[in-house]
Formats: structure tokens, C-alpha cells, sequence
């Protein structure tokens, strides 16, 4: 289970397994609850969405999560770059 809904990754990790047998799913495939990504760091953020996804699917899961960090704004936004300047 791909524990996302971004149409570009899932492409790119369809692509990276297409030589395997791994039946990939997504939060496309499965409707999956949001997560609030409360975590301080990418990997955090990304551990959540994977246990939750497995949590709900009783699938293994994998995630991501990423955003920008600028060194002139010392590493910030960081996790909350989506949300930076504002909803």
C-alpha cells in the first residue's frame, strides 16, 4: 500500500516496480482517512501515514513526505511548507 493521493508518485513508484510482482495500491485504490501530520520532521510525518495506512488496510504500507528547506531561512518551512504562508 502507497499511503498517498499524489497522482505523481504513484506514477513513479508504478514505474519503479513495473519488473516486479508487487500489486501496488493506493489512496486512490482504497479510501483511506486523512492524517494529521503532526510530526516535527519528514520521516516522522511519513512513519505516520504508513501505520496508519496499515492500520486501516491491514496491508504493509509505505510513505513519504517532503518540503522545502531553505538554508537562508535556517532549514525553515520545512515540514509545515505547505502550510507556510497560510491555508
Amino acid at each position: 500500500m502507497l499511503a498517498t493521493k499524489n497522482p505523481g508518485k504513484i506514477k513513479e513508484i508504478t514505474k519503479i516496480l513495473k519488473n516486479t510482482k508487487i500489486q501496488l495500491l493506493s489512496h486512490k485504490d482504497i479510501k483511506i482517512p486523512e492524517v494529521d501530520e503532526t510530526g516535527m520532521t519528514f520521516v516522522e510525518n511519513a512513519l505516520l501515514k504508513a501505520r496508519s495506512s496499515s492500520d486501516v488496510t491491514g496491508l504493509p504500507s509505505i510513505a513519504d513526505d517532503s518540503g522545502l528547506e531553505v538554508d537562508f531561512l535556517k532549514a525553515r518551512p520545512g515540514v509545515k511548507s505547505a502550510r507556510y504562508s497560510g491555508e
